[in-house]
């Protein structure tokens, strides 16, 4: 299989145009090629196909090293970078259980993209629109592939632990092409729930010091939006209940509520304590029952949702979401309560 994918890359893919795997449809080709090459050499060598692949993605990410560090350590990008998306295709089509192996090649992505939004986009957007948002096309059929792709690489990410500038998660790295936005920030603006919550049960980080602005805050102010005509849309709304049931209670900053009402911090918020500010700032959310009043400060938070949200963090902090949970020797219902699937 080696001299095969030797002979492919010596030879075929030399000749090939610098923009050639910008279309989809060559991209989709080789992966054609690719697939054709591990099945009939697992098949021919009566070996087990996962080696197969793990060979052919290894082919990939040698080459694109071999002509980075051709250039001093600056990725030529074109078909030298693209190479890699072959690989995301392959890798996933076979289901690479390498985790090793796929670690190196998400790190090789980051490393000269610093964004993993060419994974991510398919899965929020659905599998036509991110070239329009970031000129690239999903190498994945339909929205629901791109979902099962995004789980495959959050998985992997998760096993191995990886961590990328800032200590940022692969989860939580933000997306160039939305306004270096993070993706969990990106899919509530989208008003995609069922993405988020996938997202929330990896441990997508809601609010931190690493991330300049919060997600919570996002959605509150498009809620806000409404407050006139108090008829919400059914996906922000599930979005909000979903973000609620991973996070303790709601806090902002004060500099965060004040940002655009600094007059008033002399004024009427002078003296009061960031729970009063939000609990005015959004009274008509707390009115018709979108935020708990256990959530905002106005009523302490249930023991039990703080329980989940304590075992969610030890679980977070030792890559263990979301599959973690099932190694707990919980009752089901009580599984699916941390896991974010009811409340």
């Amino acid at each position: 299989m080696e001299v095969i994918l030797d002979c492919f890359f010596e030879q075929y893919f030399t000749e090939l145009e610098r923009s050639s795997l910008l279309s989809r449809s060559k991209r989709r080709q080789l992966v054609d090629y690719f697939n054709t090459v591990i099945a009939g050499c697992s098949a021919g060598e009566e070996c087990d196909p996962q080696n197969a692949c793990k060979r052919a993605v290894s082919s990939a990410i040698e080459y694109h090293r071999q002509h980075k560090d051709s250039n001093g350590a600056i990725c030529l990008m074109g078909k030298y970078h693209n190479v890699l998306y072959l690989a995301v295709k392959i890798s996933f089509d076979w289901n690479l259980r390498d985790t090793e192996l796929i670690s190196q090649l998400l790190n090789e992505i980051y490393m000269c993209e610093k964004t993993f939004e060419r994974i991510f986009v398919g899965a929020i957007f659905g599998p036509t629109a991110p070239h329009f948002i970031a000129g690239w096309k999903s190498d994945f059929k339909d929205r629901e592939e791109n979902v099962r792709a995004l789980v495959y690489f959050l998985d992997h990410a998760t096993n191995a632990s990886l961590q990328f500038t800032e200590g940022l998660r692969f989860i939580d790295v933000p997306m160039e092409a939305c306004g270096h936005a993070t993706p969990l920030r990106v899919v509530i603006q989208v008003g995609a729930p069922d993405i988020l919550l996938i997202l929330l049960r990896f441990g997508a980080t809601v609010s931190s010091e690493k991330i300049s602005t919060s997600s919570i805050e996002t959605i509150l102010d498009r809620l806000k939006e409404y407050e006139n005509e108090r008829i919400y849309p059914f996906t922000l709304v599930a979005c909000l209940k979903f973000i609620l049931r991973s996070i303790p209670s709601i806090h902002l900053p004060l500099q965060t509520l004040l940002l655009n009402d600094e007059l008033m911090l002399n004024k009427k918020y002078a003296n009061w304590t960031s729970s009063q500010i939000l609990s005015d700032k959004y009274s008509c959310l707390i009115e018709d029952s979108l935020i708990p009043e256990s959530r905002c400060g106005l009523q302490p938070p249930e023991l039990k949702h703080l329980a989940r949200c304590i075992i969610r963090e030890r679980l977070y902090n030792n890559y263990k979401l979301p599959y973690g949970i099932q190694e707990l020797h919980l009752p089901e219902d009580m599984q699916n309560y941390i896991d974010l699937q009811i409340d």
